[in-house]
């Protein structure tokens, strides 16, 4: 009885881990789109305004107390 829960702890902890790690990829990935499970699931992403928004924070960076050191 109890090998029969650690196994299912540890299958759902490692098949959680694997979704997560999915998604993380996913959202870091620079794709417009993205297609997965032959296109089942799809995923379109907005790069222009983020990279708007990083040269934003690169142009007008405040200084930070550890500048100051």
């Amino acid at each position: 009885m109890a090998l029969d829960s650690v196994f299912w702890i540890s299958f759902v902890t490692i098949a959680s881990g694997m979704i997560i790690k999915l998604a993380s990829l996913c959202f870091k990935s620079k794709c417009k789109e993205c297609e997965l499970c032959g296109g089942r699931i799809r995923i379109v992403r907005d790069v222009e305004m983020e990279e708007r928004q990083t040269e934003f924070e690169l142009t007008h960076k405040q200084p930070s107390s550890l500048d100051e050191k």
